[in-house]
């Protein structure tokens, strides 16, 4: 086997939403420190949208980017959350999976914390094969070829073969 075709993580992102309220804000901001034991940045609206209340500048969630090492170790936790099963659907065509967990207290080794309370969050996981950096270096980037594209039946058997995930056509 070629091991340029080899997959990899690239990266997991865990995002919570929070609309307006800040309150809500600061317990995701501690549930995401709390998991992965890093510090999550505020994300901020970009447009205005009137009947919801949102303009520019105005923190409505928080997010946390865990790459190597530390994206490895919490990924089958993560995993254990949902009962290491997986829809069809939440697998894309670019070799990025995303699901949600209810609820915090679901992850195993993740106490309950009566300052956050019941939350849940957004967990996006990207894959990605040696030479996918050409398409964001800053000199000549270029489109990954089609024939190196991570395909959705290649991140199912990854996940299948890896991390023993069961993909059903509902999770």
């Amino acid at each position: 086997m070629n091991i340029m075709k080899n997959i990899k993580i690239e990266k997991i992102t865990l995002n919570i939403g929070a609309g307006k309220d800040q309150s809500r804000l600061d317990r995701g901001i501690a549930l995401l420190h709390s998991i992965a034991n890093s510090t999550p940045i505020k994300t901020v609206t970009s447009k205005r949208i009137q009947e919801w209340g949102l303009r520019p500048g105005l923190p409505i969630g928080c997010k946390l980017t865990l790459r190597k090492f530390k994206a490895i170790s919490l990924l089958p936790m993560l995993l254990e959350a949902v009962d290491n099963k997986l829809a069809q659907s939440q697998f894309d065509d670019n070799g990025n999976i995303a699901f949600g967990i209810h609820e915090y207290i679901e992850i195993p080794g993740v106490k309950y914390d009566p300052k956050i309370g019941i939350m849940g969050l957004q967990v996006c996981v990207t894959l990605e094969r040696a030479g996918f950096r050409i398409k964001r270096r800053k000199v000549m980037p270029r489109k990954i070829p089609a024939r190196h594209r991570i395909s959705k039946k290649e991140a199912i058997d990854f996940m299948s073969k890896n991390f023993k995930v069961s993909v059903g056509e509902q999770a």
